[in-house]
């Protein structure tokens, strides 16, 4: 990460649309539990990441980063009268942890919104314990398309399963093409092997490349399953090497695609191992023991650091002191927060400058209208409650570091 100088981000409302602006510096610490100092009505920010375990190094710069956006909001007192605060719990990856969460964060009545989670598979234990309550969720992080678009969404029969939830990620149904895209089309790759993690997010992933890829004129030679946190993958290497594949498409996390891949490479298969935003981590590479070299990602959104919307947060980021970095999903998950900051304060100016009792549900509500430029860019949702930003790009391994192949948006 590169070091700047402190340039703390300033929110100007105009037009309904709120714009970043450098207006001086102040201290920060690396506490992630938000600068409640100034007073006034508390409203907390939950945040739902895998904290601890195999995925922490994503879920701790989610934290980080809506520490950070909570606050920026108070200290340019955004929605004057309020004090936000976070409350950060850790899923684990885990269904069951999240929907512990879900519940845990409903019952705490200063909770107005919640950030996160980073797996699909958790985000389906939390939907409908949030929407009973009326709990907005924002997740910078979440891809498969069935969360917000319904189980027949790939039929054209789109529907939105639960209002409350929202993401500030663009979707499976348009990573997946993307990659497949790049793969047939840049890479020249035409035989490939199919891998899942058997999860929610890998599962969906690798049907949306797979559909895509056999309509360019791909062939499929050989399809398998591993299981999370499995370490030994000589099983479906040897299947990989005996099909032919000129490439192996991963549908899961880090954890295990990086030693999947390194251990492809120890063989001596010169077989790239392309997949999703789940793999789109430093420790990918190092897991891989540093043998990934041409390997492929697709991740949401362009690179944070290329973009000029971006170049405060990062700044501010450093300064703040935050012994973690941002990670894949840190310009997300500061907007996904300042999506909730913008939403509640529609609903306090709304009632004369007082949080409502039914604020919840005025907020989900108020979220569906909100629209600023992010650190990501645009910030603002469809009828789906999708990110309207639909921009993604294509990573490969160079010299054991991630480098921008290719960014740009799928139109089919």
């Amino acid at each position: 990460m590169r070091h700047r100088s402190l340039v703390v981000l300033c929110a100007t409302v105009a037009a309904g649309a709120l714009t970043l602006t450098a207006c001086g510096s102040r201290g920060s610490d690396n506490k992630a539990n938000g600068d409640s100092s100034s007073g006034g009505t508390a409203v907390t920010i939950g945040v739902d990441a895998p904290i601890s375990g195999d995925l922490s190094a994503l879920g701790l710069g989610i934290r980080n980063s809506v520490d950070l956006a909570v606050k920026q909001a108070n200290a340019q007192k955004i929605v004057p009268g309020v004090t936000f605060k976070i409350k950060a719990l850790d899923d684990q990856a885990q269904p069951s942890s999240g929907q512990q969460n879900a519940t845990q964060l409903v019952a705490d009545k200063s909770v107005l919104g919640v950030v996160g989670p980073l797996n699909s598979g958790v985000a389906q234990s939390m939907q409908k314990v949030f929407d009973d309550a009326h709990l907005v969720e924002v997740s910078p992080a979440n891809t498969n398309p069935t969360l917000t678009q319904g189980e027949n969404y790939a039929s054209g029969n789109k529907v939105r399963p639960f209002k409350s939830y929202f993401r500030t990620a663009t979707t499976d149904a348009i990573q997946g093409p993307f990659g497949a895209d790049y793969a047939y089309n840049d890479a020249k790759k035409t035989k490939v092997f199919l891998v899942d993690d058997k999860q929610t997010y890998g599962v969906g992933l690798v049907a949306a490349f797979k559909g895509e890829f056999t309509k360019l004129g791909g062939k499929v030679v050989g399809q398998d399953h591993v299981n999370t946190k499995q370490k030994d993958f000589s099983s479906v290497i040897t299947k990989i090497k005996s099909s032919g594949a000129d490439i192996v498409y991963y549908g899961g996390q880090y954890p295990e695609a990086g030693p999947l891949s390194g251990q492809l490479k120890k063989t001596g298969a010169k077989i790239p191992v392309m997949g999703g935003d789940g793999m789109k981590d430093d420790k990918y590479i190092q897991l891989a023991n540093n043998l990934a070299d041409g390997d492929l990602t697709t991740s949401v959104g362009a690179p944070v650091e290329s973009l000029d919307s971006a170049k405060k947060f990062v700044a501010d980021y450093q300064a703040g002191g935050y012994s973690d970095p941002y990670a894949a999903y840190g310009g997300y998950s500061y907007d996904s927060a300042w999506a909730i900051v913008q939403a509640v304060k529609a609903v306090v100016d709304a009632n004369g400058g007082k949080v409502p009792s039914d604020a919840r549900a005025k907020i989900v509500d108020a979220m569906s209208k909100v629209s600023f430029d992010g650190v990501t860019g645009k910030v603002s949702f469809d009828e789906y409650g999708d990110a309207t930003n639909k921009q993604l790009t294509v990573y490969v391994v160079k010299n054991n570091k991630w480098a921008v192949a290719k960014t740009g948006t799928f139109t089919g």
